[in-house]
């Protein structure tokens, strides 16, 4: 055996961690195709004969034989009766690349994207809570959940042999009829089960409703403020996202109507506006829907923590009232639920059931049958909705423990706007607050301060907080207030 062929080298290979749970004829062959993409053993050079190489390897002849021949399947070696194996030459530098000291690694070069691509990379992405901390929004009381009652169902659903293949891009029939039954009955909708599409989050109805409703660089209208994942995905899909402000009675008619951009779509969430919780009233309602009419557009009705609302019964959906079909009604059950979970919906005009459903087949197929089937039986069998009434009164008591611990510990820092629904607390600083450095200060302090700045298009006059309570025990919420007020000062 020659020196040039590095066999210590390949004995380190070999040996490698990464390599340990493979066969040890698939060891031998990944440690030699490395050593060829490294360039350690060059294009041309003639490999030792088996019975040799394995000799010195201390292996059988067998899978030494074994992993040159699926090198040469491969294309980097070459073998010739009566003269050897060979290193394939086709696999110079050209193909190989410098070496690793003549270019900097892969994650120091600029990466080539699209237009679109750079813009996404620019403007960032969206980052979701991953465990429960003071004062993360959008979190629901997990502890809670029925789980024995969610995994019987699921073996249930389990034994129906067809959720392990594929399932209609539309969604399984049974949950789109509980979805449909529900909304009609809790929301006032009005909605058959083929108007309904199963989907993965509310973030994934808005991006198809992007790319189905409108063209790139188009105009689209939206809250403000409002739902930063809305916003992020109207900009990945190119749309130009133009403000319509709110006030204590919802969206502003008069600003809607008084905009020229063409747009012909907007995206609300009447119910409870995301962040400032104000309902949208009746009569701005019927005024949405005849603007949509009008301009024959398109309302996207997110109807965000509709489920939670503490005084009296919230009001009916917009999709109920819209007798000209121009409304799409997005739902999810990750705050009803669990954000695990993945599953929301769109309740669709029939002229876009097809369309977007499309859409959706290209995007990713089909949301699992397993977890479809097992949420229908769900809320077929009552259990989603004792959940929810059950939820709704721990979330009453923890939104006022919320603005009590706050009026207790930060009279001087900000003032709470108690909320009718939802999951989180609006706060607005006090005068010589600022937004940025509270948010520091709380950081340090091990305590997550969502900030309402950045919810808005517009920079807003005061700079303030939205607290998410409904994930925290009464005491908890005191113990987090606490320390809040401490790392403020």
């Amino acid at each position: 055996m020659t020196p040039q062929f590095e066999l210590d080298t390949l004995k380190i290979r070999i040996a490698a961690p990464e390599l340990a749970a493979l066969d040890l004829r698939v060891r031998v062959q990944r440690a030699l195709r490395q050593l060829i993409l490294d360039g350690v053993l060059a294009p041309g050079l003639r490999l030792p004969a088996t019975r040799a190489l394995a000799q010195s390897l201390g292996v059988s002849r067998d899978t030494v034989e074994m992993a040159y021949a699926q090198l040469r399947l491969d294309g980097y070696i070459q073998r010739q009766a009566g003269s050897g194996s060979f290193v394939s030459p086709t696999i110079g530098a050209s193909l190989l690349g410098k070496p690793a000291t003549a270019l900097p690694p892969l994650s120091a070069q600029p990466a080539a994207l699209s237009a679109r691509g750079a813009h996404i990379l620019a403007s960032g992405g969206v980052v979701d809570q991953q465990s429960v901390k003071a004062f993360a929004t959008g979190l629901p009381e997990t502890r809670a959940f029925p789980l024995d009652v969610w995994e019987r169902l699921r073996r249930q659903a389990a034994s129906e042999h067809h959720v392990l293949l594929h399932g209609d891009p539309q969604g399984a029939a049974p949950l789109r009829q509980a979805i449909a039954d529900y909304v009609n009955l809790e929301r006032g909708a009005r909605a058959t089960a083929d108007q309904v599409l199963v989907l993965s989050s509310t973030r994934q109805a808005l991006y198809l409703c992007a790319q189905v409703l409108a063209d790139a660089h188009g105009p689209i209208l939206m809250e403000d403020p409002g739902y930063f994942g809305a916003r992020k995905a109207f900009e990945m899909a190119q749309l130009q996202v133009l403000p319509v402000p709110v006030d204590a009675h919802g969206l502003s008619i008069e600003h809607l109507r008084a905009d020229r951009s063409g747009a012909n779509t907007i995206y609300v969430t009447p119910s409870h506006q995301y962040p400032t919780g104000a309902t949208l009233a009746l009569e701005r309602r019927f005024a949405l829907t005849a603007w949509a009419a009008e301009r024959q557009g398109w309302i996207i009705e997110d109807d965000y923590d509709s489920q939670f609302h503490y005084a009296g019964l919230p009001t009916a959906c917009v999709q109920g009232l819209d007798t000209q079909q121009r409304t799409i009604y997005l739902g999810t059950f990750a705050k009803s639920l669990y954000p695990g979970l993945r599953l929301g919906y769109m309740v669709l005009p029939p002229a876009l059931v097809k369309p977007m459903t499309y859409a959706r087949s290209i995007l990713d197929g089909h949301t699992p049958q397993l977890d479809q089937l097992t949420l229908a039986r769900f809320i077929a069998d009552g259990h989603f909705a004792a959940h929810v009434r059950a939820m709704r009164k721990v979330y009453a008591v923890r939104r006022d423990a919320m603005a009590q611990a706050v009026q207790r510990h930060l009279p001087h820092v900000v003032t709470a706007q108690l909320p009718p629904g939802g999951l989180q607390m609006p706060c607005l600083l006090h005068e010589g607050r600022d937004e940025l450095e509270t948010i520091r200060l709380a950081a340090q302090a091990g305590i997550v301060l969502p900030g309402l700045s950045r919810l808005y298009a517009r920079p807003p006059a005061r700079g303030g907080w939205l607290l998410g309570f409904a994930a925290l025990s009464p005491h908890e919420i005191e113990s987090g207030i606490v320390r809040l007020a401490r790392a403020l000062g």
